[in-house]
């Protein structure tokens, strides 16, 4: 395999204005640490023209470019087998070269039996992932920029040409200004929802489960062009695991405040989002908001659920007594949102690699509820539409083996002339209806108050 090609580029300081120079074209990436705190997300991670696609649909996965292929077998082993990780190092880098691209919360169904009672009407894939040769990294610690990749030889002819394109901003581009044209309808309306409410409270008292994750469905038509949405979307929610993917099948604009699964070397991370309060915009009441959220027994309760189901399923492909709790309920807070964030550590086993992790985990724990194949099978019985892309892992698994995936929250999905939103939050014996439904729109807050912005006649619109 050829050596590493790695040109320093200028730094700009906000990864979109180079990606601007891509972001029309099918399979560009975006993973944008939203430039709003170094010490959470340091890095931006752009690239384009994948050399393959690995597509997910049902039971079949179809491999496009080279050798093409369509496969029954495990979605994550195929994937694992074209990729190709190695141990090499990436010269510092968290990035350079390797597959981007979505797992979606219904991929679940290839390794775990679940029932088919909600519908399906996005009809995005399960699975969508490019292997990309090359990328842009943009570090806003030490305030640099980097071209890396070059593992193929068509890659490395092209290497002036991807120089020059990304040395300087692009020139913006005339775009169809964004707009919803109708306003956001849910799919679990007050009676819908307090109905599907109930259903877990009697599933949680009966002993199936001990927490379940409930959400309602937004939808609205749509016009214009999603990039711009998402450059709004960026403005008014920063977020440390934010990404913008042009797919083929839509257009995926995220703001996730949630790390699911990170490797660096052996190392392995995650950070579980449970328990949340609205903000209230002023300091003094805002650190009472957030001393009651620290001290809340029912939310530490919930947190405490999710880390024990995580330490469980990092337990899988962790060497033994690796695995620990170094921070628990910590306080986070975001544009419209305060969070309560655990960190679970382990250390992957030699035998074990980032997709084996990812496979072992997945869909994350905080996102599903407690245990987590039983909460899944409930939520498929409460839920009218399956999930799709929402509450499933956006990110990149290098060649040199390292990974870092978000959970698939506070995202919209442009597909089909229409644009989703999901929110949920997980519900315990001791739920209270009223505070449940209001921390789903708590959670929504900033993408209903853009989608509203966006109605024809409204300002900003």
């Amino acid at each position: 395999m050829a050596d590493l090609l790695c040109t320093e580029l200028p730094y700009h300081g906000d990864g979109a204005a180079l990606f601007e120079a891509v972001a029309d074209r099918p399979w560009a990436v975006f993973l944008d640490s939203g430039c709003c705190h170094p010490a959470r997300a340091r890095y931006d991670i752009l690239a384009a023209e994948p050399y393959a696609t690995v597509v997910t649909r049902g039971k079949m996965t179809e491999v496009r470019g080279g050798i093409n292929e369509l496969s029954r077998e495990d979605p994550f082993a195929l994937l694992g087998r074209h990729l190709g990780i190695g141990k090499q190092p990436a010269r510092g880098l968290p990035f350079s070269g390797g597959a981007i691209g979505y797992f979606g919360y219904d991929l679940a169904r290839r390794f775990e039996r679940l029932p088919e009672s909600a519908a399906d009407d996005v009809r995005m894939p399960e699975m969508a992932v490019g292997l990309y040769d090359w990328a842009v990294v943009v570090d806003h610690h030490e305030r640099r920029g980097w071209l890396v990749g070059g593992r193929r030889a068509d890659t490395r002819t092209r290497w002036r040409e991807f120089v020059a394109r990304f040395s300087a901003p692009a020139a913006e581009r005339a775009r169809r200004p964004f707009c919803i044209t109708a306003a956001p309808s849910s799919n679990l309306g007050p009676d819908a929802y307090a109905m599907a409410f109930e259903r877990a409270l009697r599933y949680i008292d009966a002993g199936d489960c001990y927490q379940v994750n409930l959400a309602q469905r937004f939808s609205a038509p749509f016009r214009g062009d999603p990039w711009l949405a998402y450059q709004a979307l960026r403005i008014v929610n920063p977020a440390p695991h934010a990404a913008y993917l042009n797919t083929p099948y839509g257009q995926i604009l995220s703001a996730s405040p949630e790390r699911f699964l990170k490797v660096e070397g052996d190392r392995v991370e995650t950070r579980p989002v449970k328990g949340t309060r609205a903000r209230a915009g002023h300091p003094r009441l805002d650190a009472g908001i957030m001393h009651d959220l620290q001290s809340s027994e029912k939310d530490r309760a919930e947190n405490l659920m999710i880390v024990d189901l995580l330490r469980n399923d990092l337990s899988k492909n962790c060497a033994h007594g690796s695995v620990k709790v170094p921070k628990l309920f910590e306080i986070e807070s975001f544009a419209t949102v305060h969070h309560l964030v655990s960190t679970v550590t382990g250390r992957l086993r030699g035998d074990r690699d980032a997709l084996d992790l990812l496979r072992g985990c997945f869909p994350g724990g905080s996102i599903t509820g407690a245990p987590k194949l039983r909460a899944m099978q409930i939520i498929e019985e409460l839920e009218p539409h399956r999930r799709g892309v929402y509450c499933g892992a956006i990110g990149y698994i290098g060649q040199d083996g390292g990974m870092d995936t978000s959970i698939v929250i506070r995202t919209l999905i442009c597909a089909g002339g229409k644009v989703y939103f999901s929110a949920g939050g997980g519900i315990v014996a001791d739920s209270r209806l009223a505070d449940e439904y209001q921390e789903t729109f708590d959670k929504a807050a900033a993408v209903l108050n853009l989608m509203q912005r966006s109605l024809p006649g409204r300002a900003g619109g």
